[in-house]
Parts: structure tokens; C-alpha cells; sequence
């Protein structure tokens, strides 16, 4: 069910609960800022998540309330994980998914990283 971005912050979201090892994932980037993973249900050959280790619901939320450095170092994160997963030679799609009409579904920032395949168009409904 998509959540609205304008609640507060839940602590128990599942993807604040993988950054506090409360349940596994498979680990691609960590550093600082980040926390990069595989999802669990991929949509394309390649499908990682990145999430910023702040608490942030959206990406309305973390580009008013992060800080410069969390912001450079979350980007910087998701460039590090592309070419880490060697996707920069052949290309990827970044997606971000944004409150109930993007259809968020985990009340925490994440990216997805597509790859691994040739994408003709947009991921629409």
C-alpha cells in the first residue's frame, strides 16, 4: 500500500530495520552515508536498493532536511554502487518512488537500481 510522505518517521519500517541487522539482506555497498542492498523481489536482472543511513521517508523529506554532506555522500553512494555492480559501461535506470501517486510503498528513501538488460521505456502502470 503506497504511504503518505507527510506522516512521521517509523523507526520499524523494514528497511530501518535491515540497517539495524535486524533482518538479513545481501549486502552490495556500505559505507557512511548508504547502505546498498539486493531486492528481495527484482524487477530486472540487476535490482539494488540504496538507502541513506539518516531517517528519511521520501525524497521530499531528505533534500529539505539532510544535511549537504548526507546528500553528496548518498549520491556519491549510488554512483560507487553502479560501477561497483558494472553497470556505468551499458547503462541503468535510476528510480525513485515518491508518496502515494509514485506509489511508495517502504516510508524510507531508497533508489532503485535497474540493470542488466536493455530498457525500451519507462516503468509505467
Amino acid at each position: 500500500m503506497p504511504i503518505d510522505p507527510s506522516l512521521p518517521y517509523d523507526d520499524n519500517n523494514i528497511f530501518a530495520r535491515i540497517l539495524r541487522g535486524e533482518i538479513p539482506s545481501k549486502k552490495v555497498w556500505e559505507d557512511d552515508y548508504a547502505f546498498a542492498f539486493h531486492d528481495i523481489r527484482p524487477q530486472a536482472p540487476v535490482h539494488v536498493l540504496v538507502i541513506p543511513k539518516g531517517a528519511y521517508v521520501s525524497w521530499d523529506d531528505f533534500t529539505l532536511k539532510a544535511s549537504d554532506a548526507e546528500i553528496a555522500g548518498f549520491t556519491r553512494a549510488i554512483g560507487t554502487v553502479t560501477r561497483l555492480l558494472e553497470l556505468d559501461t551499458p547503462g541503468y535506470r535510476l528510480m525513485v518512488n515518491m508518496g502515494g501517486h509514485g506509489h511508495q510503498e517502504v516510508p524510507h528513501l531508497h533508489v532503485h537500481i535497474f540493470g542488466g538488460r536493455q530498457f525500451l521505456h519507462m516503468i509505467c502502470d
